[in-house]
């Protein structure tokens, strides 16, 4: 509730301000931290003598109150860079486990003509087509979440763009990357040594 101080008594002023401490939101066009000790002698005046203690910028109360959210998208960030790592590492070792499996198979393409080339584009087309299919699936969940997810961000869109295009762009270059090592062990086979893998 909002009254206007001229309303009340320096008395009862006194008195409220013992229970409740006094709260003044003071607007400037110019830097605040230059104003604080001008603002600070004309709240004095204008409310007959207070002490004026605890001047701070809204920003610093913004990000007071929204400390703990800052510190848990901090660690919703850590886990989701873990998480990429291990999704990265999950799919190298699941290439390179395929193309060890497949050793010979590309032993015999490569003995009948496929050249390097060929060979890396298979295993790139392999691994990146399963990231691909995971990517279009998490795009449209993502999408579909963010109407649930909307009440919870504070100072965010929940429709923000540049997240919607980063995020998938990163995902396939570390899915392109997990994919292309192996990719490129595959196509340096010695075909000859690739038949005789047992």
């Amino acid at each position: 509730m909002i009254v206007p101080d001229a309303q009340v008594t320096d008395g009862m002023t006194k008195l409220n301000a013992g229970i409740v401490p006094l709260r003044w939101v003071v607007r400037t066009h110019r830097d605040p931290r230059q104003l604080v000790n001008q603002i600070t002698e004309q709240v004095r005046q204008a409310s007959g003598g207070f002490a004026v203690s605890r001047v701070r910028l809204m920003d610093e109360v913004i990000a007071r109150s929204t400390a703990r959210e800052n510190f848990n998208m901090l660690l919703f960030t850590i886990f989701g860079v873990v998480a990429l790592v291990l999704a990265a590492i999950g799919i190298y070792g699941l290439m390179a486990y395929s193309v060890e499996q497949r050793t010979q198979e590309m032993g015999i393409r490569m003995a009948l003509g496929a050249d390097r080339s060929t060979i890396r584009k298979l295993v790139v087309w392999q691994g990146m087509r399963l990231a691909l299919v995971g990517l279009v699936l998490g795009i449209g969940a993502a999408f579909w979440l963010t109407r649930f997810l909307a009440s919870f961000l504070f100072g965010v869109k929940a429709w923000d763009p540049a997240v919607f295009i980063s995020v998938p762009l990163i995902l396939a270059g570390v899915a392109l990357l997990a994919v292309w090592l192996p990719a490129a062990r595959a196509s340096k086979l010695n075909p000859m040594t690739a038949l005789r893998v047992e």
